[in-house]
Parts: structure tokens; C-alpha cells; sequence
């Protein structure tokens, strides 16, 4: 559209992750209405199908893009689609990732599988595809912009979670430095960190209690999926053009609070006490 401030209108931009249904999806779907052509990463063919491909039917410019972005074939296809598309590669949303409820539990539980899972998928998984996006960015001369998604467990204690909290603070360490490296070349670089969001992988853990998000949540409420890509959206564009190495709070203020954990430790937020209790279990 004319005037468009974000300034995304004949750019190429990747999302990988996009067909949770969640986060991912609505980047996919409002990168798109801001006038990108959007690569629509997933390793499910049928995710792609229920919730990309609604997208394609409404005449938005989103190409879906069946691949495991977590090794170098998985990459290497994205970068092929993207170069392939109409417009220019300028943008990645890393949103792949995410933490199975059995991953729950003490540290003194995880094991060296477990570690390295959660941190393949939250944190290689985005550095290796940012790496590769960045390659063609500066090989082209041309600037861009790479937004992460870490999370309010990488900003802060994750008890039970260690894995996954410690792997979504890497990923703040891993933005500040690439913005450094990649500052000079234009291509800015930062990330998003959720608080507790009403998504379809959320649901998994968390249940409806209205009164306990109310005491938990400075707004009283947890994030639409929406409110969190809104914030990728302007990291993003061109109305950040002067942002780069930072990560981005997007929680409704439960940091300002932080009473989500129980007596034991455990969230707040877990929906069952057997669930809680297997994740205490020694």
C-alpha cells in the first residue's frame, strides 16, 4: 500500500516456525498483509496445509515451504525458496522452537539428550539459519532484518525448565552479538521475548484461571498470539531502522510482578497437579 511505514512492500521475508497455528502463523499472516512475500517454513506438510494454506486462499503473497530448518538441507532449501520468490530476501522471524511438557523437570534430571534437543531447537536451529540468511543478505549488499524469538524464561529464572530457559537466553547473547558484527553491513538484529501467551502449543500446560492471570499478569491477562507478532512486525520494519542488539519484553507485565511461582517453585501456570508433581519428581 502507498505511504506504508513499515516499508516491507517488495520484500522477501522468512518465517520459520509458521505453521503452529500460533505465533508463527500470525507473523506469516500480518508480514504478509504489510505487503512481503512470505516464505512459510514447517517441517509438517500437514501444519503447512491447515494453517498456511488458508493464508494462499485469501490472496496473500505467502509461499509454504516444507522443511527441517534444523539441519543444512532443511536451510539450504529455505534460502533456495526465498531467492526464488518475487522481491528481494530482506527479513527472518526465528519462531521454530518451542518445549515439549515432558521436558519439564529439575535440573538434576536433564540429561545430555535433553539439553541438546532443547538447545538444537530454540538455539542452533536460529543462529544457523540467521547465519545463512545473513550470508546472502551481505553478499547481495543488501540490508535486512533478523528477529528471534527468546523468551520471559531466557530473562529471568526458569525453574524446572533449565534446558529451555537457558537456551532462550542464549539466544539474547546470540542477537546483541551478531548486531554487532552485522551492524556495519545493515542488516539489524534483535529479538522478542513473550510472557505467557494463549497459543495452541501453550495449551499443553497452561489452563483457563482468569483470576490467577489477574494476580500473576500486571495487565491482568495473558498475550494474544497477534500482540506478540505486532512487536515482530515493528522490530522488523523500517519503524525500527535505528534498533538493533536488543530484545524486546512483550509479557503485559508479568516480569514487573514475577509472583507466578508457587511455594514449591513450580509455575503458577501448570493447569494439573500431576503434572506438577512429575516434574518435581527426583
Amino acid at each position: 500500500m502507498p505511504g506504508n511505514p513499515l516499508g516491507l512492500e517488495g520484500r522477501v521475508v522468512v518465517v520459520a516456525g509458521a505453521a503452529g497455528g500460533g505465533i508463527g502463523t500470525t507473523v506469516a499472516r500480518m508480514v504478509a498483509e504489510a505487503g512481503a512475500t512470505v516464505i512459510a517454513v514447517s517441517r509438517g506438510k500437514d501444519n503447512l496445509d491447515n494453517h498456511v494454506a488458508p493464508l494462499t486462499d485469501q490472496g496473500l503473497p505467502v509461499v509454504p515451504v516444507a522443511a527441517d530448518v534444523s539441519t543444512e538441507d532443511g536451510v539450504a532449501a529455505t534460502i533456495e525458496a526465498a531467492l526464488q520468490a518475487e522481491g528481494d530476501l530482506y527479513g527472518l522471524v526465528n519462531v521454530a522452537g518451542g518445549a515439549a511438557p515432558q521436558t519439564w523437570m529439575p535440573a538434576t534430571r536433564v540429561s545430555r539428550t535433553d539439553w541438546r534437543d532443547l538447545f538444537t531447537q530454540n538455539l542452533e536451529t536460529a543462529f544457523f539459519l540467521s547465519q545463512a540468511v545473513a550470508a546472502e543478505l551481505k553478499s547481495g549488499n543488501r540490508r535486512g532484518s533478523i528477529v528471534s524469538i527468546s523468551s520471559i524464561s531466557g530473562m529471568n529464572t526458569a525453574p524446572f525448565h533449565i534446558a529451555y530457559g537457558t537456551a532462550k537466553a542464549a539466544i539474547v547473547a546470540m542477537t546483541r552479538t551478531m548486531a554487532v558484527e552485522l551492524a556495519v553491513d545493515e542488516i539489524r538484529v534483535n529479538a522478542v521475548a513473550p510472557g505467557v501467551t494463549a497459543t495452541p502449543a501453550s495449551l499443553a500446560y497452561v489452563d483457563d484461571d482468569a483470576e490467577r492471570d489477574r494476580r500473576a499478569i500486571a495487565m491482568g491477562r495473558r498475550g494474544r498470539p497477534e500482540e506478540i507478532a505486532g512487536a515482530i512486525l515493528f522490530l522488523l520494519s523500517d519503524l525500527s531502522s535505528y534498533i538493533t542488539g536488543q530484545t524486546l519484553l512483550v509479557d503485559g507485565g508479568l516480569d514487573l510482578k514475577w509472583t507466578h511461582l508457587d511455594g514449591d517453585n513450580t509455575s503458577l501456570f501448570l493447569k494439573d497437579d500431576s503434572f506438577r508433581d512429575a516434574i518435581r519428581r527426583p
